[in-house]
């Protein structure tokens, strides 16, 4: 009996010895949650960096959009390589006359 009780007392320090000491500790699992949560703030605040960034180039986008079209259609403007066909526009006045 004294040799079991031995025998389990060291398997006991032994477990202890490794939970607490030995290659994947406790002391592991916790620098491993931390680095974890770091991560996860730094992926949250480059989420929100990657939207911002996102909705400057969609701001960028259409208002290059839309002063193409301003220029195109008020101005007369055309690209380079492009023939232009202007149409008339006829006053309400003289559709309505007709």
């Amino acid at each position: 009996m004294k040799k079991l009780v031995l025998l389990l007392l060291i398997l006991l320090l032994y477990l202890q010895y490794k939970l607490w000491f030995g290659e994947s500790s406790l002391q592991d699992v916790w620098e491993l949650h931390r680095e974890v949560e770091l991560q996860r703030q730094e992926n949250i605040e480059l989420r929100e960096r990657n939207a911002a960034l996102e909705a400057e180039v969609q701001d960028l986008q259409q208002g290059f959009d839309a002063i193409e079209e301003h220029a195109r259609e008020d101005l007369g403007m055309v690209k380079e390589g492009e023939t232009h066909r202007r149409r008339e526009r006829w006053p309400r006045i003289w559709l309505q006359s007709a």
